[in-house]
């Protein structure tokens, strides 16, 4: 293990600037508890409902003539912005 961590350590120190961003986010998703049981949650077999179905049939109806919301808009609304979100901290830890 402990080679296999100094391998690691010695191929990070190859890549480009970009490629370590790319790493970062990896890393940074695979340690977070949440994405981890996103990542191992089962894939939902449910069949899709009829009220599922419908609310589909209406938002794609709603896009054909209107605009998309961007979601700095909507975050804005709350008063918050994507940086904001990036940056949380669980007050709990979690």
């Amino acid at each position: 293990m402990n080679g296999e961590r100094q391998q690691v350590h010695l191929l990070l120190d190859k890549l480009a600037p970009s490629q370590i961003s790319a790493v970062h986010n990896l890393l940074t998703a695979m340690l977070d508890p949440v994405s981890r049981a996103i990542a191992n949650a089962p894939i939902d077999d449910e069949p899709e409902t009829e009220q599922e179905r419908q609310a589909v049939e209406e938002a794609d109806q709603w896009l054909k003539h209107n605009k998309p919301i961007p979601f700095e808009d909507v975050l804005a609304d709350f008063g918050l912005s994507a940086e904001a979100i990036e940056n949380y901290k669980d007050p709990g830890g979690h």
